[in-house]
């Protein structure tokens, strides 16, 4: 018996239903834990070359105290939810059709999903308390290291593991990379994470333009007739949409590094699962011009020590020239909607 659209989008709904219900306890559980936004961070550039520093946009005051840690609970659902679903698949013989070595997908999927999400913990952690990394790990392997080498990791294995070494892009076509896939793979899986973290910078911004941009791969998904993502994609989303209602502003929630890493860096793995890697960095568009405006900063900053921009990310920027949030986050979902859509269409050329 095949799954028919029905089956996901049910999925969907019971993934929502099931974090809607979970999501005000954990709330209370981060108070609890003193899991919150209570100190300004400390900038890893220093103010004058205007790559954002908390103290520069006043509104931040106002987000003191918002727990952090939303990913956890995301993460624990769709990854519960998932395999019940799998088992309930199997007792009502419901065939599962991965595009994959069905192991081999899920270990690749599930890997990248929980150990970005564990650096992303750790990171939190020593933010929340301001405690002295160097204390904790061996100095020269900060964060983007780590990220690297997890990216690495996950691009060996869907090299070695399910033998994918080609991407598509639009208009040119399918490109073989042999080898060269794993450095390549490496830079885009890396890429989207930090992205995906610089973005989650304002109430509702980097999820909803999350939720569009994984609508868009779910419909894809069900073209080629991937159920693995299918289910996974349904499942998160369900998730999300709910998260999404105590994130938008004023949040009574964010999602922290624990979930921005692992989010950032899922979506380009089910961007390459699927042979889309070029659509990717157009339907994700938002999440590339945002880490574009930062790297674009640092460099011209490394060279004229004037900045390019008065203060980066650009969510950033157009709130310093008066722009309410709340405008920023819902115009960028509108500006991720219409890159979506042309991101569908140039996928089927």
């Amino acid at each position: 018996m095949v799954p028919t659209i029905s089956i996901y989008i049910a999925l969907l709904i019971f993934s929502f239903i099931i974090t809607s219900i979970l999501i005000v306890p954990f709330i209370d559980l981060l108070y609890r834990l003193h899991l919150t936004h209570h100190h300004y961070l400390k900038p890893t550039i220093k103010e004058e070359t205007g790559v954002f520093n908390v103290a520069l946009i006043p509104s931040q005051k106002l987000k003191i105290g918002t727990p952090i840690g939303g990913g956890i609970l995301i993460i624990f659902i769709v990854s519960l939810l998932f395999a019940v679903t799998l088992s309930i698949y199997s007792k009502l013989g419901l065939a599962i059709f991965p595009l994959y070595s069905l192991l081999e997908e899920l270990n690749i999927l599930f890997f990248t999903f929980i150990s970005f999400s564990l650096l992303g913990l750790y990171d939190d952690i020593l933010k929340i308390f301001n405690l002295n990394q160097n204390k904790f790990i061996i100095k020269p392997l900060r964060k983007t290291t780590l990220t690297i080498l997890l990216s690495g990791l996950i691009s060996l294995m869907l090299y070695l593991n399910l033998q994918i070494e080609i991407f598509y892009i639009p208009f040119i076509g399918t490109i073989t990379l042999g080898w060269f896939f794993v450095p390549i793979s490496t830079l885009i899986i890396s890429f989207f994470s930090k992205a995906f973290d610089i973005t989650d910078g304002m109430d509702g911004l980097a999820v909803g333009n999350l939720l569009i941009s994984l609508i868009a791969f779910w419909a894809i998904s069900l073209t080629v007739i991937d159920s693995i993502l299918s289910v996974f994609i349904a499942l998160w989303v369900g998730s999300l949409i709910a998260f999404l209602y105590f994130n938008v502003y004023p949040a009574r929630i964010w999602l922290g590094n624990v979930g921005s890493l692992s989010f950032g860096a899922t979506l380009a793995v089910i961007a390459i699962l699927l042979g889309k890697t070029g659509v990717l960095f157009l339907i994700g568009f938002f999440f590339v011009l945002e880490a574009f405006s930062q790297l674009i900063q640092v460099v011209v900053v490394s060279i004229t020590r004037k900045p390019a921009f008065p203060v980066t990310p650009i969510h950033y920027w157009l709130q310093s020239l008066g722009w309410p949030e709340p405008k920023i986050v819902m115009r960028s979902w509108l500006f991720t909607l219409i890159t979506a859509v042309f991101g569908l269409w140039l996928s089927e050329i």
